[in-house]
């Protein structure tokens, strides 16, 4: 992204999409020329006719997941692009990141804190929110207590990202999205995991990992 190449803002609720560009021209400067979208189909629209070095992007709207925008944006595309949601939980940030998105933001946050996040960008820094990094750590974390326990060695990498999911209260569907995969698989993975442990159920999925240390507090 050059300091001339204008931003997308895809955001359905045009009083936040505006506050969004202030944010944006505050952060880059008030000349940044910043276009709006209110839909996924005239992100697109826009997107065809026009070069963007960074879109904002929201995940609930009206015609989609925000998610199904990132794979379209990144090939062949010198783009950056950053999620702006209400959403905070490990199925939308996870398969956000894994989509491609190079930054989360939370909109719960002050005018100031948008604003470093995003002029960070010019030294090389991902735009996240605090809690959204803290939630990344944890996961990575989870992770680390999972590989270096015994009881439970015998599950595959996947397997073990199921756990942690679903341990933390991610329904199947929540945990297929986020891990992108089909909720068919991922059930596949629950059973295998319930067999593996010796376990029959959610609930002893939960205290298992409860023990474990991998449900966050």
């Amino acid at each position: 992204m050059t300091d001339s190449d204008p931003v997308l803002i895809v955001e359905d609720v045009k009083e936040t999409a505006d506050w969004l560009a202030a944010r944006v021209q505050a952060a880059f400067g008030a000349g940044r020329a910043v276009r709006q979208a209110h839909t996924l189909a005239a992100a697109r629209k826009l997107l065809a006719r026009e070069h963007f070095g960074m879109v904002i992007l929201d995940l609930g709207l009206p015609d989609g997941n925000g998610v199904e925008l990132i794979p379209e944006l990144l090939p062949g595309r010198d783009i950056r692009v950053v999620v702006a949601t209400i959403y905070d939980d490990d199925s939308h940030i996870f398969s956000a990141l894994r989509a491609g998105a190079g930054g989360y933001l939370l909109k719960d946050q002050g005018d100031d804190e948008i604003e470093r996040a995003l002029a960070g960008i010019r030294d090389g820094v991902p735009p996240i929110s605090p809690s959204v990094a803290r939630r990344m750590m944890d996961f990575f974390v989870q992770q680390d207590r999972l590989r270096e326990n015994p009881e439970t060695g015998k599950l595959t990498a996947r397997e073990k990202e199921v756990l942690i999911l679903i341990a933390n209260g991610l329904s199947v569907g929540e945990a297929s999205s986020s891990l992108g995969i089909s909720p068919h698989t991922t059930r596949g993975y629950v059973k295998d995991i319930y067999r593996k442990l010796g376990i029959s159920s959610r609930a002893e999925a939960s205290l298992t990992a409860s023990r474990l240390g991998l449900i966050r507090k």
